[in-house]
C-alpha cells in the first residue's frame, strides 16, 4: 500500500500533464495540491481526473474536469482538493497557462 507522496510535477506551460495514475487493481484516496510559484503574476489552471486509458497530452473530456476550465490561480496562490476517491487506472491531469505551477498528489493507495 502506497502512502504519502503519490506524484508531483512542475508543469510546463500550456501542456496537459499526467501527474498521477492509480495502479491497476488498486484504489486511492488522494489530495491534490496546486501552487503558483510566481509571486507577481496569476495563472489559469485546468484540473481533471480522467478515466483509465487516458494518455497525455490529449485534452480531457468535459466531464473529467474537477475545477472550472481556466480557473484563475492568483500570484502565490494555492488550490487544494482533498479526499478525492479514485478508481484503478484513473489519472490526475493538470494544465497551466505558465510554467510556474507545481502539482503534488498525496494520500493512500490500496
Amino acid at each position: 500500500m502506497a502512502t504519502g507522496l503519490l506524484g508531483k510535477v512542475a508543469l510546463a506551460a500550456t501542456t496537459n500533464t499526467a501527474v498521477y495514475t492509480v495502479t491497476a487493481g488498486k484504489s486511492a484516496t488522494a489530495n491534490i495540491r496546486v501552487i503558483n510559484r510566481d509571486l507577481i503574476n496569476s495563472v489559469t489552471l485546468r484540473l481533471a481526473m480522467c478515466p483509465p486509458g487516458y494518455t497525455a497530452p490529449a485534452a480531457p473530456a468535459n466531464a473529467d474536469y474537477i475545477e472550472p476550465i481556466d480557473l484563475v490561480l492568483p500570484a502565490g496562490g494555492v488550490l487544494e482538493e482533498s479526499a478525492m476517491a479514485m478508481s484503478a487506472g484513473e489519472v490526475v491531469v493538470a494544465y497551466a497557462s505558465a510554467a510556474t505551477v507545481t502539482v503534488r498528489v498525496y494520500g493512500f493507495e490500496s
